[in-house]
């Protein structure tokens, strides 16, 4: 056999091996083709593909640029750049790799795919529906971009269309956990409890991640023995919003917690702080307000694009990028005043914070923050919207047992939700 036979007969075998998933197999094969068989187009190609597959992204983009860089004009390498682009999270790059393929083949559906994808992670969002719907239009029986669709469509305002949408994916696929999942929060949003009870059940059923589900059951239900929120929640939630964080909070639901929160503190420390911690920082809202009387400020928060916005306003000494509880429990540099604007309603239950605040709270610091309120029958209670609401009563006896003075709490709304001024408490504790 010569050289072109053998190294013929290695990729046939490393195609074999692709296709049914052997992915080690399949790159040996690909690799002795091409020492047989040196710069063969489709070999790379395939090796690139395997590589991507094997989570090398990486060392497949050096493959396809050695393709394109013989044959400039090859679709196949530069669709394939494109997913290696994306799996290296260069999405506008992957995006531009995409565009040239369509340019010559407007009806290839993995660059429409790719391309798709690319831009929703871009948060281009009017531009990423269009182009799910072009694929859809190419192949309408495309599962996961139909399910994308209706994601976005949902962040858009449009329910029932999203709706319709995630039902047409169940019935094409009904153990897709993550469009029954997607389902339920639709449900939800459109007042359909009871069934978008069902459906958190059913992606339970179907593998989908149980912890984060009988949350949101628990949400549905108002349990006042809810689980706390799961980390991967509370971070995604924040990951997703960062961009448009300030502007929804402030202009959209008339936010004005940090400002009410901070208010008084010139008042109650007219000395100022020598060492300030701003709790769930997020985007450096209070950051501004509390620059001016804190001779150090730190912030903490469990997104980095929301400290990567804080850190970008200058007012902050240190940022943390950790669970606030764990960052208290970590003891370490002490502080005269913890400030908590509306970070609570996703903590749930306050024991652990009151006791990591103890910590680091230094003799005679201020503990201050604002939380939802509860009814003063109820401890703690998980909302519909998936925020916890706390009761003085609650508040009060956390503050006894930890030995902190309560300097004042005072009753006035956090926002507005659906036109609905949202009841707030706005506490103030001194460590003796």
């Amino acid at each position: 056999m010569d050289a072109f036979e053998r190294a013929w007969s290695l990729f046939v075998e490393g195609v074999q091996h692709f296709e049914a998933g052997r992915f080690a197999p399949a790159e040996q094969c690909f690799r002795a083709s091409l020492q047989r068989l040196p710069g063969r187009a489709s070999t790379r190609i395939n090796l690139a593909a395997t590589c991507l597959a094997l989570g090398r992204p990486a060392e497949a983009l050096a493959e396809l640029e050695a393709v394109l860089d013989a044959e400039p004009q090859h679709l196949d390498a530069w669709c394939h750049r494109a997913a290696a682009l994306a799996a290296l999270g260069r999405d506008a790059e992957a995006v531009a790799c995409a565009d040239r393929v369509l340019a010559t083949e407007p009806g290839h559906a993995q660059a429409c795919y790719l391309r798709a994808t690319a831009l929703e992670r871009l948060r281009r969002f009017d531009e990423a529906r269009p182009a799910f719907e072009r694929l859809l239009a190419l192949e309408p029986r495309h599962v996961e971009a139909r399910f994308r669709l209706g994601q976005i469509l949902q962040r858009q305002g449009k329910p029932a269309e999203a709706l319709a949408c995630l039902d047409r994916v169940i019935a094409a696929a009904p153990a897709h956990a993550g469009a029954w999942s997607q389902r339920g929060s639709l449900l939800k949003e459109l007042g359909r409890s009871a069934e978008a009870a069902a459906a958190y059940e059913r992606a339970i059923a179907l593998g989908a991640d149980p912890d984060l589900h009988r949350f949101y059951l628990a949400a549905l239900q108002g349990r006042h023995d809810a689980p706390a929120a799961p980390r991967q929640y509370v971070q995604a939630l924040f990951d997703d919003y960062a961009d448009g964080f300030d502007r929804h909070l402030v202009e959209v639901l008339g936010y004005r917690a940090h400002r009410e929160l901070v208010s008084p503190l010139a008042d109650l420390q007219p000395a100022g702080f020598e060492a300030a911690l701003d709790l769930g920082c997020g985007t450096g809202l209070c950051g501004p307000l509390l620059r001016p009387m804190a001779r150090r400020l730190e912030g903490v928060d469990l997104s980095q694009p929301m400290l990567d916005r804080a850190a970008a306003l200058g007012v902050y000494d240190r940022l943390h990028c950790a669970d606030l509880v764990e960052h208290l429990g970590r003891g370490g540099q002490t502080h005269d005043l913890l400030l908590a604007a509306d970070v609570f309603i996703y903590v749930g239950a306050l024991e652990g914070v009151f006791s990591g605040a103890m910590r680091v709270l230094r003799a005679g610091g201020l503990f201050c923050f604002s939380v939802e309120q509860a009814a003063d029958a109820q401890d703690v209670l998980l909302n519909p919207q998936m925020r916890y609401a706390h009761s003085l009563p609650y508040l009060r006896r956390l503050a006894a047992h930890h030995g902190l003075q309560l300097l004042q709490a005072a009753q006035r709304p956090i926002r507005q939700d659906r036109a609905h001024a949202v009841p707030g408490l706005f506490v103030y504790l001194r460590r003796a």
